[in-house]
């Protein structure tokens, strides 16, 4: 099943989270999906992104990767860049982001959604990532790769995730896999 525009409005429209932030998200991903040019990092002042929390199969540990230009341990995702599937957008990402190339799909509905600033650099101004995330598991033996994007790529134990961030919305994530099993 394709995640396009149309499928995304339908889901938004339907969606239902305990989490008061991501509900708060709705409006504006809704308001978003209906420009045409949402899926473009050219467009402004935010556009959609894909990105993947990946477990292992045991879910007692994310792969993560440390995000060169943030500078932040985050999941891997990126931009849309005109693809309206965004689990096609998360998948390509985990794969270049983290060098594996088999995932399981664990859902092909979204598992989080957030909206989260992006700084100005010197070449794009400051704007928003309308990031939707998929639920991924992949083997901990495969191999990973560092991509120029990212100054390190690792398998981080969920017990001690808060020790490599305190990003709220990656937090979120641990916090939806652990109430999942």
């Amino acid at each position: 099943m394709a995640q396009t525009r149309a499928w995304l409005i339908r889901f938004f429209s339907a969606y239902q989270s305990p989490y008061h932030e991501e509900q708060e998200f709705v409006p504006r991903f809704l308001t978003l999906l209906q420009d045409i040019t949402c899926f473009e990092r050219t467009h402004l002042p935010g556009h959609i992104t894909g990105s993947a929390w990946i477990v292992n199969p045991e879910r007692n540990a994310v792969l993560l990767v440390h995000h060169a230009k943030l500078n932040r341990w985050l999941q891997p995702g990126g931009h849309a860049d005109g693809e309206e599937d965004v689990l096609n957008v998360a998948l390509r990402e985990a794969e270049e982001e983290t060098g594996i190339q088999q995932f399981r799909v664990l859902s092909e509905i979204p598992f989080d959604v957030d909206v989260h600033p992006i700084p100005e650099r010197k070449d794009f101004p400051a704007h928003d990532h309308y990031d939707v995330r998929f639920l991924l598991e992949a083997e901990r033996a495969d191999n990973i790769i560092v991509s120029e994007e990212s100054h390190d790529v690792r398998w981080i134990a969920l017990n001690k995730l808060e020790h490599y961030t305190n990003e709220q919305s990656v937090l979120r994530m641990k916090e939806k896999l652990l109430r999942a099993d």
